[in-house]
């Protein structure tokens, strides 16, 4: 018998090197066991495509009707404090009432502003006001909406793919933030703004479908109904929990000091590359799609806390690293770079606010985290701005990012609770794994036994 007769035999490190990288890929787990949380990617995956034509869309608008860069300017102003007041009030909203009706709800109302933007466009003359209006409308929506579709997800997936759900959640996110710009585009370019308006309505019709196939998601008998109280509560609960609070402060540092968005334009002129300005703002949503879809780790991490500390402190070295060079691909990669980081701490943010926070708060303390994810961008865009005015473009770039490298560092060395974080030994993570064993969880947002009534604790759920 020759060698010819028969192959030789495999190399025996060829299903190692198979089982490699396929832990490198995106833990399809919750996608698997939990029917809600197929639905709510879903929804969601169709929601944020439409919702990026908007975005790109609306600005466009303006500026054709006004001319003026202060016009355009002033939709983040008009966004901020509806973000911030109905935020807190929809973390208490999401905790008295049930979580799948407050997300159909606001869904439809977030739809009809969509479809009243579309009316606005068809007309001969469209008009300003209502596009100022449609802005902080959701925005506000937003606020009520997002913190109820943060707090269901403890309760249909299960304690140990918390984790996965978010890098998947992540991706899911990432997808629309490229794909529905790129789209936008070419509308905008051929098919002008009507198109974008009604593609988005269209959306929002088919995530509300979605949604309503979502299994009821009750409040607690003993829930109490939205306050002051209710949200103070949770803001003491926070302040307990040093290792929360620290998750809170590490992001708003981040964004604070090191978010250079707002000075792209004057960066690539000084680049000499303004052909680059579209590059940059897509590297960063770009590393933290290539972070998304290489996530499987992510599930074998326990000290997540440490994890979100140093993937701070990566994003303000790397966007600091970027101010300096002068190659404007070397920026590009650095950008890149940045933006893998912030998406490493965000993954780590999450699953450690799943594990650790009881169902009777998840919704007041989601109104926390939208807050804390959201003011520092917003604050990290004036920051920048005013820096570069005294500074010059490029040291408010570096110096930003040298200042969250030192000032998470100081985090670290002031929070040790953070650093000290593990999801297998911490109290609080080992509480809600043993409550949501006791309940029976299917991971279908069912449970088994006395958990079906629908006047059972949440918290036990």
């Amino acid at each position: 018998m020759t060698s010819d007769d028969h192959p030789p035999p495999a190399p025996r490190s060829t299903p190692r090197r198979r089982g490699r990288f396929a832990a490198l890929l995106p833990d399809p787990a919750p996608w698997r066991s939990s029917r809600d949380f197929r639905l709510m990617w879903c929804a969601g995956a169709v929601t944020v495509f439409g919702s990026f034509l908007t975005f790109v869309a609306l600005p466009l608008q303006l500026k054709e009707l006004t001319g003026s860069t202060l016009a355009v300017g002033a939709l983040g102003a008009v966004e901020v404090i509806p973000l911030i007041v109905f935020g807190l009030y929809g973390g208490a909203l999401a905790d008295a009432v049930d979580r799948r009706r407050l997300i159909v709800w606001t869904e439809v109302a977030l739809g009809a502003i969509s479809a009243l933007l579309l009316l606005n466009s068809l007309l001969p003359e469209p008009l300003v006001w209502p596009l100022y209006v449609s802005a902080a409308a959701s925005s506000a929506l937003t606020g009520l909406q997002r913190p109820a579709l943060d707090a269901i997800v403890p309760r249909i997936v299960p304690h140990d793919q918390l984790a996965a759900a978010a890098a998947l959640n992540a991706l899911r996110w990432q997808i629309g933030a490229v794909a529905g710009p790129a789209l936008a585009g070419g509308l905008l370019a051929y098919a002008g703004l009507t198109w974008s308006y009604a593609i988005d309505t269209a959306t929002y019709a088919i995530s509300v479908l979605l949604s309503l196939k979502l299994a009821p998601q009750p409040a607690s008998h003993d829930a109490e109904k939205p306050s002051l109280r209710g949200i103070a509560e949770g803001a003491r609960y926070a302040w307990s929990r040093k290792e929360l609070l620290g998750t809170y402060a590490v992001d708003v540092l981040a964004m604070l000091f090191a978010f250079p968005l707002a000075i792209f334009p004057f960066l690539a002129d000084d680049l000499d590359a303004p052909w680059a300005l579209g590059l940059m703002y897509a590297a960063l949503p770009a590393g933290s799609f290539l972070v998304s879809v290489t996530s499987g780790w992510t599930s074998r991490v326990h000290r997540q806390g440490r994890a979100i500390a140093l993937a701070a402190a990566g994003w303000g070295l790397a966007v600091a690293v970027a101010g300096q060079l002068h190659n404007v691909w070397l920026v590009l990669l650095f950008l890149m770079l940045a933006g893998a980081c912030d998406m490493i701490s965000g993954i780590f943010r999450s699953a450690l606010w799943n594990q650790t926070i009881p169902d009777a708060l998840r919704g007041r303390l989601a109104g926390i985290e939208l807050l804390s994810y959201s003011a520092g961008p917003q604050l990290g865009q004036v920051r920048v701005g005013g820096m570069a005015a005294l500074t010059g473009v490029r040291a408010s770039v570096s110096l930003g990012g040298l200042l969250c490298f030192a000032g998470v560092g100081l985090l670290a060395l002031g929070l040790p609770k953070l650093m000290a974080y593990d999801a297998r030994t911490d109290e609080h993570a080992r509480r809600m794994r043993e409550r949501r064993a006791g309940s029976g969880e299917r991971g279908d947002g069912l449970t088994g036994g006395a958990a079906k009534d629908p006047d059972a604790d949440p918290a036990t759920a």
